[in-house]
């Protein structure tokens, strides 16, 4: 049990390898999946476990206390109007000026026909 810490003498706070935290933690999606959030909380544990996918070859991953999580606050219709306009301008080609109806990828610039048609000129 090499990240096994439940007193936190090793890590700084409570460490518990993948899949073996106890009861009344959670991370911070497993909160939002309960419609939930931190509410400032600060972090409680930590589950930490070995990876290939990261270069130090360590993951980690923040618990909360699910006593202290709150309710997610409501969306309010000035946040709703300001997300709306956000994905708005992802979806608009700055070619063309068009809602082309997806997000338009980072690496092309422009949506696929205006990228097409820059690429056929060059």
């Amino acid at each position: 049990m090499r990240f096994y810490d439940p007193t936190g003498a090793r890590f700084g706070i409570p460490t518990y390898p993948f899949r073996l935290a106890p009861d009344g933690y959670a991370t911070r999606r497993q909160l939002r999946a309960r419609d939930l959030r931190p509410a400032g909380q600060p972090v409680a544990a930590q589950i930490l476990w070995r990876s290939r996918k990261v270069r130090g070859g360590i993951r980690c991953a923040y618990l909360y206390r699910l006593d202290l999580a709150k309710p997610v606050r409501p969306m309010t219709p000035a946040k709703r109007a300001a997300l709306a306009a956000a994905n708005r301008a992802r979806r608009t080609c700055p070619a063309c000026a068009r809602d082309v109806g997806y997000v338009i990828p980072p690496t092309l610039g422009a949506c696929v026909t205006c990228h097409g048609t820059t690429a056929l000129a060059a």
